[in-house]
């Protein structure tokens, strides 16, 4: 049973973790976001992100998109810098087509800072890219 089960490999979709200044609170902040570099819609799109190390473990977040538009992005979350210390995990599932795909992007510790900032694909920044 187990060998008839197809799981199509995600491609075109990437997480990144992007500092970019709040005019709202005038602050630099860091901010996860979802691209889907992908030329189709992205359907249902549900993320469930977790940090966790040795000896220390987050809440667990949800966030549902209902539909990401093709070569798009969205925000999930905002993130504190003391989650930059332990591993960063974001758990997505989503549909294209009637087609369902899921991968998990993972984030070491220590990972996100200035040093590993390159150029983000669709949102004309630097941050972070786990593909």
């Amino acid at each position: 049973m187990k060998k008839d089960i197809q799981i199509p490999k995600v491609e075109d979709v990437y997480v990144a973790v992007v500092n970019e200044y709040n005019d709202i609170y005038k602050t630099q902040d860091w901010n996860a976001y979802i691209i889907n570099d992908k030329n189709v819609d992205l359907d249902m799109v549900i993320i469930v992100t977790s940090g966790y190390s040795e000896d220390k473990k987050t809440a667990t977040f949800r966030k549902k998109i209902d539909k990401l538009p093709k070569k798009s992005y969205a925000k999930i979350e905002l993130m504190q810098e003391a989650l930059f210390t332990i591993n960063n995990a974001f758990k997505v599932s989503f549909f294209e087509g009637n087609t369902m795909f899921d991968k998990t992007y993972l984030f070491r510790k220590n990972t996100i800072n200035f040093k590993a900032l390159q150029t983000i694909p669709l949102m004309d920044v630097k941050g972070v890219l786990v593909k």
